[in-house]
């Protein structure tokens, strides 16, 4: 059933005439068989211990996803696609104007995509305003591979405008559009799953494309940590713009936003109303004390860190 969710949802949000290839066929496929996938087995190797029941908390991330999905292929892909048609006619945008040949083209526009989608990420955290929805996401008092598409449909409306910009000040090809669009999918199921991979592995991996230990610090209750790691597809944007932290063993970690934590607050209706109603002081704990800090970073020597 969950798969089936997933290839109907995908289905309706990438657009018919992204390529002339095959591969739009197959990548609805891609995308749920990798989130399929991690389903299983994150309950097999689990990174973090979970404080919730996952029966509470799956009907509403499903549903919250499906309303993501639904939204992004009117909005967000629908303007996406008519913009792409257009730019290529016009050759407007900077790899446009450039005449960047077809291939430096597909690496300098994936690189542009993603290196922006680093600072629409962090613009959502640091403006109050974007903040109240992106907080949908992170209130999710665990973390695994159904947080990943976990936002409020007001914010994927919104985002709408940025995806428009990268389009149209990127100028990128429809065909890099659609293969980052994958990439970033699949990423996101990755990184924000429950699955323990073998450190060194891990830790391999980790020197090109965020992980989930590196992932799971940015949902942290520390605000702190909290804001760090706003890497999509690849790690470097946080190492070039002084915001990675890889040096919290993922048994340190609390995740959720600690004004959120009650058990109410994840409850379908209250979500969805929660960034319309006052905000509460998001890094105080129900107890009045504050997560704002943790005692002292975990030595390199630690084993479940990925910081050498």
């Amino acid at each position: 059933m969950l798969y089936i969710t997933l290839i109907y949802s995908i289905k309706h949000v990438l657009p018919c005439n992204m390529t002339d290839t095959g591969i739009k066929d197959i990548t609805p496929h891609i995308v749920a068989a990798v989130f399929a996938l991690l389903f299983l087995i994150e309950r097999l190797y689990p990174l973090r211990t979970r404080t919730r029941t996952f029966i509470s908390r799956l009907p509403v991330n499903l549903a919250l996803t499906v309303a993501v999905f639904v939204m992004g292929s009117y909005a967000v892909t629908g303007t996406s696609a008519w913009l792409l048609e257009w730019t290529q006619v016009a050759r407007f945008g900077l790899l446009g104007w450039a005449s960047v040949p077809t291939w430096p083209g597909f690496a300098a526009g994936f690189l542009l995509l993603d290196m922006t989608f680093y600072w629409w990420h962090r613009a959502n955290h640091e403006a109050p305003l974007l903040w109240r929805f992106h907080n949908v996401h992170h209130i999710d008092p665990d973390l695994d591979v159904t947080t990943s598409f976990r936002f409020h449909f007001v914010e994927i409306l919104y985002s709408t405008a940025f995806r428009a910009a990268q389009v149209l000040v990127i100028g990128v090809s429809p065909l890099t559009f659609f293969v980052y669009q994958t990439v970033f999918t699949c990423g996101t199921a990755l990184h924000h799953s429950n699955l323990r991979l073998p450190v060194g592995a891990e830790r391999l991996l980790n020197i090109f494309i965020v992980t989930p230990r590196m992932h799971g610090i940015h949902h942290s209750a520390v605000r702190a940590e909290t804001n760090s790691n706003y890497s999509v597809v690849f790690r470097w944007w946080d190492a070039l713009f002084g915001t990675l932290n890889l040096a919290v063993p993922q048994g340190a970690v609390t995740i959720g936003v600690p004004a959120y934590l009650g058990a109410d607050d994840n409850r379908l209706w209250r979500v969805i109303a929660m960034p319309f109603t006052v905000q509460r002081a998001y890094w105080t704990r129900p107890d009045g004390g504050e997560s704002l800090s943790r005692p002292g970073p975990a030595g390199a020597s630690d084993p479940d860190i990925i910081q050498e």
